[in-house]
């Protein structure tokens, strides 16, 4: 049998293409499969005490739940700017909550707050009663899409508006040092706003099987139609 030069070509490019991105579906599952089976162990683990001498593994402590004594730190907050929540936009607000006898803080995100009408009035951020025992669980920062030049630098004055957070800059702004992971505040405590904490998984293992799949047969379909097409211009060819 012989086969023509630009179909073989073509066949032989797209072949193990279809077959890498089936693989790597594979390998996404995995990957998701352990995350999810990270997520389901830091939660079932007992409530962690937080205090200075926890190791800085933000990976290794996420979604932990944890409580922590102290106070907030309620002059100086941070607003995390462009959060949507059921289609309107607001901030996050964070707020440095030092431990007790440390001059080390947490940032608690103590929930999502909307926009003023007008954009320069920014939101009261008060609290009720600054000392206090506080539990959650321990997450990253609010991720975004594309970081722009300059946007992990707060604004001036207090409350300071954030785009990206970093907690070394925010820790020179406040003057003392900060965990580098956020607290999200549990629902059922006061002095939080609207708290919707989801556990971050993005695709099922599953939906990553299916990808898989569908590589695997879209690669097996171009291998049929390849063989097909190669006996039809045989056969053509010996009957002329």
């Amino acid at each position: 049998m012989k086969f023509k030069i630009i179909p073989t070509l073509v066949y032989l490019c797209l072949l193990p293409t279809l077959i890498a991105l089936g693989m790597w579906q594979l390998d996404r599952s995995e990957q998701k499969r352990a995350f999810l089976k990270e997520q389901e162990r830091a939660l079932a683990t007992e409530t962690l005490h937080l205090s200075t001498a926890i190791e800085h593994n933000t990976e290794a402590l996420r979604y932990r739940n944890v409580d922590v004594t102290g106070r907030y730190d309620v002059a100086h907050q941070f607003l995390i700017d462009n959060q949507i929540s059921d289609g309107k936009a607001g901030y996050f607000v964070l707020t440095p909550f030092i431990l007790t006898g440390e001059t080390k803080a947490v940032l608690v995100n103590r929930g999502w707050i909307p926009l003023n009408q007008n954009r320069s009035i920014l939101p009261d951020l008060q609290i009720n009663k600054a000392e206090a025992i506080i539990a959650g669980r321990i997450n990253n920062f609010p991720s975004v899409g594309i970081k722009l030049a300059g946007a992990e630098i707060p604004t001036e004055g207090w409350p300071s508006i954030v785009q990206v957070v970093d907690s070394d800059v925010l820790a020179k702004k406040l003057g003392y040092s900060l965990f580098q992971f956020q607290i999200e505040l549990a629902k059922e405590l006061p002095d939080g706003y609207k708290r919707e904490w989801h556990t971050s998984t993005i695709m099922q293992p599953e939906q990553h099987t299916a990808y898989a799949i569908q590589w695997f047969a879209l690669a097996l379909t171009l291998t049929i139609l390849f063989i097909w097409y190669s006996f039809k211009n045989n056969d053509a060819k010996s009957k002329k």
